[in-house]
């Protein structure tokens, strides 16, 4: 198997399979041997399972976003925030008439011609009555009363 991903579902059906025959291997504990070891094997394998979710869980809070199964060009992982009347965008913001009484007139400016940088997960965030852009910022009237 070949990636990340086809790792991921062999560990899951793995786990799926264990869980099964230990399941089945309790049953047969309560079955065969008296309440007392059943209660005592079931002890010991719900604290082992415990660990196990433990583990787990640390695991995928550690995993980094965008590991390897994601595609090249992906913006994985990156948050865009913008406070109190803020703007903020993760991509490009090219055109637009932001602010009172803002306008825009004339041609159309084009869209970036450069090559779409790859997703680097850089976060992108705007402070209060702020811009920020993961991208450019071209033909833009920003502002009260502003033109472009």
């Amino acid at each position: 198997m070949a990636g990340g991903a086809g790792w991921g579902r062999v560990w899951l059906w793995t786990a799926v399979v264990l869980a099964g025959l230990v399941s089945a291997g309790l049953v047969l504990v309560v079955v065969l041997a008296d309440l007392d070891t059943a209660g005592q094997v079931a002890s010991i394998a719900g604290a082992i399972g415990g660990l196990a979710a433990v583990v787990a869980s640390v695991a995928a809070l550690a995993r980094t976003p965008g590991g390897s199964g994601s595609r090249a060009g992906d913006r994985a992982g990156r948050r865009v925030r913008a406070g109190r009347g803020g703007i903020a965008a993760g991509g490009d913001i090219t055109g637009n008439a932001i602010g009172d009484r803002s306008q825009i007139s004339g041609p159309r400016t084009p869209g970036s011609t450069t090559a779409r940088r790859s997703g680097t997960g850089d976060d992108v965030q705007a402070g209060p009555g702020g811009t920020a852009a993961g991208g450019d910022i071209t033909g833009n009237a920003f502002g009260e009363d502003s033109q472009r």
